[in-house]
């Protein structure tokens, strides 16, 4: 996916800032309405194999919000993936009292197994804001994960690790986001056979992510296709129309397109 994009940078960072605090103040006004968990449907069997008629069905789409944030943040992406016929959509929540992400990468592999036990399906896809796409890369790689999850899909993740606002090291989850951190140097090591493909979008205009290349996925053993992606910050990678298209082109894409390069303008 590819558009124009010839503003000069302090116009076009002028112009992200003010999208980043317009949609800062729409979140704060939708965040009560995320706090709590969803609720989850009744466990249904398994299919029964052979009986399915027409095409196979998409894998569940489980979306895991960043720092600090809840499962709100992804109203207009959810929206996006129904309508274009994503059935089994999820969110997970994790609490802002996490002190490690470890904790929270365990308890996204609890969440899914029990979606694939209700629908049937043994894999899906993830798609991680900020934080939440570290936490699911961890559980891909260092829990086993990418038996369960067929595509990861991170948007603005620290994947490098950010020195963004240093004294907001003083929370764990931060100091984890760290270069070097602990963490980070268990997600480099070698992950070799990793069965998960990963999509990467990172901003050139993401002022959390310092420097921005950060958010790149860039790992010899890891099957990944890094998008760029112009015109927008942080905050507007889970919600802007054009990321969600990325988004939905990246699930629905054959395995023959991993590992290409991709870049994109939504100015």
């Amino acid at each position: 996916m590819r558009f124009t994009f010839s503003l000069h940078l302090p116009i076009a960072l002028l112009k992200a800032t003010a999208l980043e605090l317009a949609i800062l103040a729409g979140h704060v006004l939708l965040y009560p309405t995320g706090v709590i968990q969803e609720r989850r449907p009744a466990h249904r069997p398994a299919d029964t194999p052979g009986t399915a008629v027409g095409p196979a069905p998409r894998p569940p789409v489980v979306l895991l919000h960043g720092f600090v944030d809840n499962r709100s943040v992804f109203v207009l992406l959810r929206r996006s993936l129904a309508r274009h016929g994503h059935h089994h959509i999820a969110s997970l929540n994790y609490s802002p009292l996490t002190g490690d992400l470890r904790t929270a990468a365990a308890l996204l592999g609890r969440h899914v197994e029990e979606i694939c036990a209700r629908t049937g399906q043994p894999r899906v896809d993830v798609v991680g804001h900020s934080l939440g796409g570290l936490i699911a890369r961890y559980y891909v790689q260092r829990l086993g994960g990418d038996r369960r999850v067929r595509v990861l899909v991170t948007l603005g993740t620290p994947h490098a690790g950010t020195s963004v606002a240093p004294a907001a090291g003083i929370h764990p989850l931060v100091r984890q986001m760290r270069p070097g951190s602990p963490v980070l140097r268990e997600l480099a090591a070698p992950a070799p056979l990793c069965r998960t493909r990963f999509v990467s979008f990172w901003s050139d205009l993401d002022q959390i992510m310092v420097p921005v290349e950060a958010a790149r996925l860039d790992h010899p053993d890891l099957i990944v296709r890094n998008v760029r992606v112009s015109g927008i910050g942080h905050l507007a990678l889970p919600v802007h129309p054009a990321v969600a298209t990325g988004i939905r082109e990246a699930l629905a894409a054959d395995e023959s397109a991993s590992g290409a390069a991709g870049a994109a303008s939504v100015a």
